[in-house]
């Protein structure tokens, strides 16, 4: 790095990195302060619940110069305070991602903004380059919530290729986790994993089995079907099978039932939120099962008008948190109406998994709107046939005047 360019770089005497463990996040830490003048950097890493053993994380950041390492459990709340909530918000983004990396990154956020304060930091630092989501999501979120702090981004300004940034880790004492055996980007938590780079940057070469670690192929997976039932209160899922469980439990159980039949990848060309499309693999059965139940039981208990808004919403809400706008106020007004619609979202939603399907063959609530004597066809039937008449004159009124003006 030239001076010029140091000097234009913000100064930070003692800052807060997002720590993983990577190649990026791991020079971050020699990289700020060689290079940016950064006198002391503390990581924080984040246990999402993705099973990885993170005391070696713990120790390679302090190998490779940070003066502390933190390691923090954010898996209660990353389940009741995000996932929930997207679960409520039946989120897809573009209709098929359930967000499960992009959830953690304003939990994260949060956190770093918080420790920063605690140990008096005056800036936090992320590995996040400049073609990728994460960087908006961190950046917005800690600017909403702690405008005071700086955000440096050394990966995103240093100008070295991947090639580079892992001989600079070498130089300083760093050994590389990417293998020529193992060429992907992954991200893992709880909810789902995200796979990319290596071959699949070709969207024509199939995802190699070794891709998946969550979900069985369609061939290993059981040939006889499993019956779930998953119970919902107000939005929530609570049980599954009878057996009432905490978020976390209930979580785990959902994807071990819908990744033992295969149920829950995706293979998508995504639009990045930087403008570019990227080709993504997801692994998110427990999240992506737990959505399809949901919906189908808000398509019991919400009146048709606010079923039809809701969806439209629930767009707006997936594209804002895609986008990095968690602490937004579109989003804050957007989880008052969703809020809204819960509270009788409650009822039980039967889900048979079998080869790679999740089907929906049951549903049930005591708040329903289905009534039966009204949609009986039997002898029971309530309906009053006879009002359809007036009902399709009044209703057919408007396209019969407008066809009548097109013949004149």
């Amino acid at each position: 790095m030239t001076a010029s360019s140091q000097a234009n770089q913000p100064r930070a005497k003692k800052v807060v990195l997002a720590y993983s463990g990577g190649v990026d996040t791991s020079v971050c830490i020699p990289y700020l302060m060689q290079e940016w003048g950064v006198e002391e950097v503390i990581t924080f890493a984040a246990d999402l619940g993705q099973g990885d053993e993170l005391e070696p994380i713990r120790q390679k950041a302090l190998d490779s110069g940070a003066s502390q390492s933190i390691v923090g459990d954010l898996i209660e709340p990353f389940i009741t305070e995000f996932a929930f909530p997207a679960i409520r918000a039946n989120a897809l983004y573009e209709g098929r991602y359930p967000l499960s990396t992009a959830l953690a990154r304003p939990l994260i956020a949060r956190r770093l903004v918080e420790i920063a304060r605690e140990v008096g930091a005056d800036a936090v630092a992320h590995g996040c380059t400049g073609k990728g989501n994460d960087q908006v999501r961190f950046d917005v979120a800690i600017g909403a919530l702690a405008p005071e702090l700086k955000v440096l981004t050394p990966a995103r300004e240093w100008g070295m290729s991947r090639e580079e940034t892992i001989a600079y880790g070498e130089r300083c004492g760093i050994p590389s986790p990417v293998s020529k055996k193992s060429p992907y980007s992954i991200d893992l938590n709880l909810l789902g994993r995200s796979i990319e780079a290596g071959p699949l940057e070709d969207p024509m070469v199939e995802p190699p089995e070794e891709v998946y670690a969550m979900t069985c192929s369609i061939e290993a997976a059981p040939d006889t079907a499993q019956v779930v039932e998953i119970v919902f209160a107000q939005g929530n899922p609570v049980a599954i099978d009878g057996v009432r469980l905490d978020p976390v439990s209930l979580m785990r159980r959902a994807n071990a039932l819908a990744g033992g039949h295969g149920f829950g990848r995706l293979d998508m060309i995504e639009n990045r939120v930087v403008g570019i499309k990227s080709r993504e693999i997801y692994e998110t059965p427990g999240l992506l099962l737990l959505i399809k139940a949901h919906q189908e039981l808000e398509s019991l208990t919400l009146a048709a008008d606010v079923l039809r808004t809701k969806r439209q919403l629930e767009m707006a809400w997936a594209d804002l948190v895609y986008q990095g706008l968690w602490y937004g106020p579109l989003k804050d007004a957007l989880d008052g109406f969703i809020e809204r619609t819960q509270r009788t979202v409650n009822g039980s939603v039967r889900m048979k998994l079998h080869k790679g399907n999740a089907t929906v063959i049951g549903r049930s609530s005591s708040d329903s709107l289905y009534v039966p004597d009204m949609a009986t066809y039997g002898a029971e039937d309530q309906f009053d046939h006879r009002a359809a008449e007036g009902f399709i004159y009044v209703w057919g009124l408007p396209t019969r005047l407008w066809a009548a003006a097109r013949r004149r």
